[in-house]
């Protein structure tokens, strides 16, 4: 009794298994033919593409039964064949890269890690490694290369001292309106020879960049030439707190560069013109007794300047040379100061009345004077009577002290006593 027991139990087995196979089958067979029936539907739609049918229908169907075989085949085993199936993708993956990447770049990690991990396989299962023999003399003409290279020398010129750079910067970050021939007047002034270059370097490198400069003009270069005895003077405005506005009067020596403040007033009128005309004259003969009275005085046609103003100059066998109309470059070192005083001083304050404006103006025309280095003073003051009256010495940036004016707006350096 229980071997027909077993006996019809093992038949029934076998007829499900057939079915199951059948079922399957009937599966594969009719979504293969759904998928060549969808393609063929497809390309019957575009006209004369009957190539395009014979080459994707039989593709999807190879496709479609690969896939049922595998699972077929593997079943309820997929996790013991996963490894096999992880190591079959990587080895795939692997082809691919080796089609696409030519030559590819080992660090010395990767090259120790092959190296150890060749000595495990056998040396026929070698090919699966990147590395070729030409990999090999590649490295090697590398370590050859790196013996027999020298470290490069640089030349030119020796580096800066640390406690140079270190002043270089802090006169630059403090003063982030000068630029490199600016910072260069300030060393010489104490003594300390850097060249331009250098310091533009320097700047540079720490992300500063110098501040722009603009070309010469050609009446520039003329009055460059004549600068010995000739006198500028000109005006400019300020605005108050309260909208009022100043007229400031002043001239400029173009030989020296020094400048004098005529006044300020609300009015400039043609009795305070002549007013301050005459209180130049007779300042000049006293700070100066014996020398020559300026060659020529060059002003604008603006007729705030009379003809009594004038006449006080002629007096004392000056020449007026006044500029062409609507020719601001005529005065170009008038119209250059009045460009440094705004941006250095005035555009940076607010300017309460005519006394305040006085004030501030006094203690800048100081400053500027004695003080500010200028290019075409070889980088002097104008204040300063000759080249040799700078210090030779080298000052060490520690000794270096800072004299606030116009409440640190402007800043002087000086070299501390020792």
């Amino acid at each position: 009794m229980p071997t027909i027991w077993i006996r019809e139990h093992a038949i029934v087995e076998s007829c499900r298994r057939a079915r199951w196979i059948s079922d399957q089958s009937r599966s594969v067979w009719a979504i293969a033919w759904r998928v060549g029936f969808r393609n063929s539907a497809v390309c019957a739609e575009q006209r004369g593409s009957s190539q395009a049918i014979i080459r994707r229908w039989p593709l999807s169907f190879l496709y479609l039964i690969t896939r049922r075989l595998l699972d077929l085949l593997l079943g309820r085993l997929q996790t013991e064949h996963a490894n096999d199936v992880e190591i079959a993708v990587l080895r795939h993956q692997l082809e691919v890269l080796r089609r696409q990447v030519k030559r590819p770049e080992y660090r010395p990690c990767d090259r120790a890690l092959l190296a150890v991990l060749s000595q495990a396989l056998p040396r026929w299962r070698w090919s699966i490694f990147l590395v070729t023999p030409d990999t090999l003399l590649r490295w090697h003409r590398r370590l050859v290369t790196r013996k027999w290279t020298q470290p490069s020398r640089r030349g030119g010129r020796p580096p800066l001292a640390d406690h140079l750079v270190a002043l270089i910067l802090r006169l630059a970050r403090e003063n982030p309106r000068w630029g490199y021939r600016r910072i260069q007047g300030e060393f010489k002034k104490l003594g300390i020879r850097v060249s331009a270059t250098s310091i533009r370097t320097v700047l540079l490198g720490n992300g500063l960049r110098p501040a722009p400069r603009r070309p010469s003009a050609t009446w520039r270069a003329f009055l460059r030439a004549q600068a010995a005895g000739i006198v500028a003077t000109d005006f400019f405005t300020v605005e108050t707190v309260r909208l009022k506005t100043l007229y400031i009067l002043f001239f400029i020596e173009l030989g020296t560069r020094r400048v004098r403040l005529g006044g300020v007033t609300d009015h400039p009128s043609g009795p305070w013109m002549v007013q301050r005309a005459r209180e130049l004259s007779m300042e000049t003969e006293t700070e100066r007794p014996g020398s020559s009275v300026p060659q020529f005085l060059v002003h604008d046609r603006d007729t705030k300047f009379t003809r009594a103003f004038d006449d006080v100059f002629i007096a004392d066998g000056t020449q007026i040379i006044k500029t062409p109309i609507q020719a601001p470059n005529a005065n170009a070192y008038a119209e250059r100061w009045v460009q440094t005083v705004r941006q250095e001083c005035l555009d940076w304050l607010l300017i309460w009345d005519r006394r305040h404006l006085e004030g501030v103006l006094d203690e800048y025309v100081r400053h500027y004077n004695d003080q500010r280095p200028h290019r075409s003073l070889d980088l002097r003051p104008p204040t300063a009577t000759s080249a040799g009256s700078a210090p030779h010495g080298v000052a060490v940036a520690t000794a270096v002290q800072r004299r606030d004016r116009l409440g640190g707006l402007v800043h002087e350096y000086y070299e501390a006593a020792a």
